[in-house]
């Protein structure tokens, strides 16, 4: 089966892409993948026996991806690149990640004939409600919440197979009055084969907590290091390490200064895989602070299952999908979003009993190499193909 597979920004990175196409790819099939560009990078290669395929994007039709529910112009940019590789290629399936390009692949299923995946990353219409470039006064008439949740339904309805990352995201595609049997969980697991041996050595002195991942406002390190001013006040000295980097960077410098914690925090900047290992490997504790919202609270994020491979344990905010791993696995302890009291308390707690954390590390590996891992979900991710190339026979 000859397989192409569509997203909207730059390859690579993407772990999750990586992960699926490489399986396939191992399962016997033909993988493609159309994306596109703004670096200077070859319009054409091959990425192991994936043959990546680029075209380069304008930057007023990338910012216009905002408004391609009311405007044509980001949709006839992928309807013509799409379309040409189809016609050269002719692919036996299409495989659309996230909901914005579902119209093209929508296209291509009426006029080829051939089977639609559509795998949702993030409930879009919650992310794009949230996004700090739709909450503007020019950001509201291009982007109609109205118009992606009707858009989301629309799509879903009519394609053949649904990849969702976690549980409560399947719940909430199931409650639009979607099949549940076109409904199938590939969450964003951890590839074991691919996490080398970290030896842990220069531990730091005091207490450390590690955050690894996009630096936005939605990840809620504000309310980290408002909770670290609060115990600096009782003369509990706690660092926050943080390998990454995004749009909230700059702020979140500012209010290290305004707080007079910058000695207790450290940006590390992205860092390959690897190097974030490294850095991991040696914090006392790794925390993922992101704020409620609709979309989170049906999140999957990769460093979840990263800091429970490496036995640390995680103190994670209480959005539904993380507290429901965690209090399942034992792998950490769950505080209340947006508040930095009860973080700063739960962390005055660990700092003076250790012993409270002493299992949660093991908890959380043995909770990989149990069940959240990319075995497992890459067994399900081959299995959905089977059934599509089997109707297609």
């Amino acid at each position: 089966m000859k397989i192409l597979m569509v997203l909207e920004w730059e390859f690579p990175p993407d772990v999750r892409v990586e992960n699926e196409m490489l399986a396939l790819t191992e399962a016997g099939y033909e993988v493609h993948l159309a994306c596109s560009t703004r670096k200077d990078k070859s319009l054409k290669e091959t990425y192991g026996k994936v043959i990546i395929h680029r075209k380069k994007i304008s930057a007023f039709v990338y910012k216009s991806s905002v408004g391609c529910l009311k405007f044509p112009f980001y949709f006839n940019f992928w309807r013509k690149f799409i379309f040409r590789l189809f016609e050269n290629e002719r692919f036996e399936a299409i495989h659309i990640h996230d909901l914005p390009l579902c119209a093209i692949g929508m296209e291509i299923k009426t006029r080829y004939g051939v089977p639609l995946v559509i795998d949702l990353h993030e409930n879009w219409p919650a992310l794009i409600r949230n996004a700090v470039h739709t909450r503007t006064f020019a950001g509201r008439l291009l982007s109609s919440n109205k118009q992606w949740i009707k858009y989301e339904q629309k799509m879903l309805m009519k394609a053949d197979h649904i990849i969702t990352i976690v549980e409560e995201s399947r719940e909430r595609i199931y409650s639009l009055g979607i099949d549940p049997e076109k409904i199938c969980l590939i969450s964003n697991t951890v590839n074991i084969q691919n996490i080398p041996t970290i030896a842990v050595d220069n531990k730091p002195d005091s207490f450390t907590v590690f955050y690894g991942g996009t630096i936005n406002k939605h990840r809620g390190l504000q309310i980290v290091f408002k909770a670290i001013k609060k115990l600096a006040d009782k003369n509990i000295y706690v660092n926050l390490w943080i390998a990454g980097d995004g749009s909230y960077k700059k702020e979140l410098e500012e209010l290290s200064y305004l707080l007079n914690i910058d000695p207790n925090i450290t940006f590390f900047g992205h860092k390959p895989f690897n190097e974030m290992l490294k850095l991991l490997a040696v914090c006392d504790i790794a925390i993922i602070p992101h704020l409620r919202t609709e979309n989170n609270d049906a999140s999957s994020p990769n460093k979840l299952f990263q800091y429970m491979y490496l036995e640390k344990p995680v103190i994670s905010s209480n959005c539904n999908s993380l507290k429901r791993i965690i209090k399942e696995t034992g792998a950490g302890f769950v505080y209340q979003h947006d508040s930095p009291d009860d973080l700063a308390s739960l962390i005055e707690k660990l700092v003076n009993d250790r012993g409270l954390f002493e299992n949660t590390g093991k908890n959380g590996k043995r909770a990989v190499l149990q069940k959240y891992n990319w075995k497992n979900d890459k067994s399900r991710l081959i299995n959905l193909y089977r059934l599509l190339a089997a109707s297609n026979e």
